[in-house]
C-alpha cells in the first residue's frame, strides 16, 4: 500500500514536471513573438474646445498596424497608423485626408532633430527654413481641424528610422501590415483624455521705484515693460516658443537687470517708476494681461506714461516694428517713435511704425498693447513681425525652436529698448549719449541672455498645463526678485471660450507581429507537441494499453426494464 502511494506521488511529480516544461516552451514562444522592436517618446496633438466646437486630436489610445506613404492604391487605412517624416510630407495629401474625413487609424509625424530641445542639427540654412515653413503650415492645419483619431509627433532616431525603412519596403512590394500579413504594430496604452479643470494663469510683476525730488508730493510717472511668457502649439509638451515669446521674456529680464544697477544708486536713479510685467494667457486674447491691468487701481493706471510690450525679437536681421493703436500723430506716439528711431539710427538698424485702430466692440486683440489701449493707456508692441497674427498663430509652436533664434538679435533689441527708455527717463532725447555702452559696467550681457534663452527653449509653457507653483514660474519670480522690488504674483482662472484636455505625451511601443499564417503554423506545432507530450506521459505512467483505451469507444450500457 505504501509502495503504491509512493509510485503514485512519483508519477504526479513527473507529470507536473513535464507540464511545467511544456508551459515554459509556450511562454518562451510568446515572449519571442511579443518583444517590442522599439519604444519611443511621443507627443500628442493638442485637444481643445473653442466656443463649444471640438478641435485637435480627440483620442489618445493607439493599437493599430503601421503604414508608410508608400501604401498600395486602394489600401484600407481605417486600422493603420500612417508614419510621415516631415521631410516627406505632402501637405496637400494630409489636408485632403483630414478635410474629407477619410478613415484612418492614426497619424505619427516624425520631426528632424533641429526642432528638438537639444541644440542639434547641422542642416543648411535654406533647408532649415523650408522645413520650418512646412511645419508651420502643418501646425495650422492640425490645430484648426477636428480629427477623430490619435495624432502624435516624435523625433527621428535610428530605431524609428530602421522600423520605417522596413515598413516602406513591405508597402512598396504590396504587402502592407495587416492581421493577415503581420508587420509592425503601434501601441499606446493610455486612458482617454480628461478635461483640465479650472486652468490657472499666473502674472508676475516687479517694481523699481523712482527718486522723488525733495518736497515733491506728486506721484511719479511710470513706464511699464511687459512680455507674455506662455505658449501655444500643436503639441503642448513641445511648445517652447524660443522666439515667441522666449525672446521677449529674455529681453525683459535683461532690461530689468540693467536698470536695477542704475536704480540701486540714488545718484543714478531716475524720476520714473519702472513696472515689469511677465504675463500669461497671451495666446488666448492676452487674457492674463487684461486681468493684470484690471487689478490696478485707477491712480496707478493713470500714472503710466506708456507701456512697451516685447514680442518676438529673436530672429530679425535689420528691422523692427513698433505697433500702436493710437494715430501716429498722437504726441505720445510721436515721442516714443522718435526716441526709438534716434537710437536705431545710431545702431544702424531700422524701426518702422505700424498703426492699427482697435475695435472696442470686438473683444479680439492681435497684440498685447491693445489690452492697454482698451483702458486708454498709451502702449506699443516692439516686434520683428510686421503683420497682425491670427488667433493661435505665431504663439510658440513646434517650428519655434532654439535653432531659429539668434541671441545677437535679442542683444541688439535689448540695447535699443534700454537706451530709448534711459534717454526718455534722464531727459537725453535727441542726444548721442550711450548709457549702456559696450564694454562698460552697464553693458548688455550676452551670456545672461544666452543662458535664459537656453532655459526657455527647453521649457514647454502652455498655460493650462502650468501649475501655480511650477518650477519655471517660480524661477521667473526669483529672477525678478533679484532685480526688482515688491515682486507680486497674481493667480487667475483662464476665462474665455477655451477648454483643454490632458494626455499631452506618452510612450509608444512598436511591436513586430507575425502573420496569421505563422500563427496557425505555430498553433499546429504546439498542438502536435502537446499531443505527443500527453501520449508520452500516459505511456510512461500508465502504459500503452491505457493510452489506447482512451481512444476506444466505450461499450454501450443496456438499461434493464422491470
Amino acid at each position: 500500500m505504501a509502495l503504491s502511494k509512493n509510485s503514485g506521488g512519483h508519477r504526479g511529480m513527473q507529470e507536473s514536471m513535464y507540464s511545467v516544461i511544456a508551459l515554459v516552451f509556450i511562454l518562451v514562444a510568446c515572449v519571442e513573438l511579443c518583444d517590442a522592436a522599439a519604444a519611443i517618446d511621443v507627443y500628442r496633438l493638442i485637444q481643445y474646445d473653442m466656443s463649444g466646437s471640438a478641435y485637435g486630436s480627440r483620442f489618445a489610445a493607439l493599437n493599430h498596424h503601421a503604414a508608410s506613404l508608400h501604401f498600395p492604391p486602394g489600401a484600407d487605412l481605417s486600422r493603420a497608423v500612417l508614419i510621415i517624416p516631415l521631410r516627406e510630407l505632402n501637405i496637400t495629401f494630409v489636408r485632403e485626408y483630414i478635410n474629407q474625413k477619410k478613415p484612418l487609424g492614426g497619424l505619427l509625424f516624425l520631426l528632424p532633430d533641429i526642432f528638438s530641445f537639444e541644440n542639434g542639427g547641422n542642416k543648411q540654412v535654406h533647408e532649415k527654413e523650408q522645413l520650418k515653413n512646412l511645419l508651420a503650415e502643418l501646425e495650422q492645419l492640425l490645430i484648426h481641424a477636428n480629427i477623430p483619431y490619435p495624432v502624435y509627433f516624435a523625433f527621428e532616431n535610428d530605431e524609428i528610422d530602421t522600423v520605417l525603412a522596413d515598413i516602406k519596403k513591405n508597402d512598396a512590394i504590396g504587402q502592407p501590415a495587416t492581421a493577415t500579413t503581420g508587420g509592425y504594430k503601434l501601441v499606446i496604452p493610455t486612458p482617454e483624455p480628461k478635461k483640465v479643470a479650472s486652468p490657472t494663469i499666473t502674472n508676475i510683476q516687479g517694481w523699481l521705484s523712482g527718486l522723488k525730488a525733495d518736497g515733491d508730493t506728486n506721484q511719479l510717472p511710470t513706464i511699464a515693460i511687459v512680455a507674455s511668457y506662455d505658449t501655444f502649439g500643436a503639441a503642448p509638451a513641445l511648445s517652447v516658443g524660443s522666439d515667441s515669446n522666449g525672446s521677449g521674456v529674455v529681453a525683459l529680464l535683461e532690461i530689468a537687470r540693467l536698470f536695477s544697477l542704475l536704480y540701486s544708486n540714488p545718484k543714478t536713479r531716475g524720476r520714473y517708476n519702472l513696472l515689469f510685467g511677465l504675463t500669461s494667457g497671451g495666446p488666448y486674447n492676452y487674457n492674463g494681461t487684461q486681468k493684470w491691468l484690471r487689478s490696478f487701481d485707477q491712480r496707478l493706471r493713470e500714472s503710466i506714461d506708456y507701456a512697451i510690450c516685447l514680442n518676438s525679437i529673436g530672429s530679425w536681421d535689420n528691422e523692427l516694428w513698433i505697433h500702436v493703436s493710437k494715430p501716429p500723430e498722437n504726441g505720445y506716439i510721436k515721442q516714443i517713435f522718435e526716441g526709438f528711431s534716434n537710437v536705431a539710427e545710431e545702431m544702424d538698424i531700422k524701426v518702422g511704425l505700424k498703426h492699427k485702430k482697435i475695435n472696442i466692440s470686438n473683444p479680439r486683440v492681435a497684440r498685447e498693447h491693445e489690452q492697454f489701449s482698451r483702458l486708454r493707456v498709451t502702449a506699443a508692441t516692439l516686434s520683428e513681425i510686421s503683420t497682425a497674427p491670427e488667433l493661435l498663430q505665431g504663439t510658440g509652436g513646434l517650428y519655434d525652436s532654439r535653432q531659429f533664434v539668434n541671441e545677437t538679435a535679442i542683444t541688439r533689441g535689448v540695447k535699443l529698448v534700454a537706451e530709448s527708455l534711459a534717454r526718455h527717463i534722464y531727459g537725453h532725447q535727441g542726444k548721442n549719449v550711450q548709457i549702456f555702452a559696450d564694454g562698460g559696467s552697464l553693458a548688455v550681457n550676452p551670456a545672461y541672455i544666452q543662458s535664459w534663452l537656453d532655459l526657455l527653449s527647453q521649457t514647454p509653457r502652455v498655460a493650462p498645463f502650468l501649475s501655480k507653483n511650477d518650477p519655471f514660474v517660480m524661477a521667473l519670480k526669483k529672477e525678478l526678485t533679484d532685480h526688482t522690488d515688491e515682486v507680486n504674483m497674481q493667480h487667475e482662472v483662464l476665462e474665455g471660450v477655451f477648454t483643454f484636455y490632458d494626455s499631452t505625451s506618452a510612450r509608444l511601443n512598436i511591436y513586430q507581429v507575425a502573420s496569421v499564417t505563422f500563427d496557425l503554423l505555430l498553433l499546429l506545432v504546439l498542438g502536435s507537441y502537446l499531443i505527443v507530450l500527453f501520449s508520452f506521459l500516459v505511456i510512461t505512467t500508465r502504459g500503452l494499453d491505457d493510452l489506447i483505451s482512451l481512444f476506444r469507444r466505450p461499450p454501450s450500457r443496456k438499461v434493464k426494464t422491470a
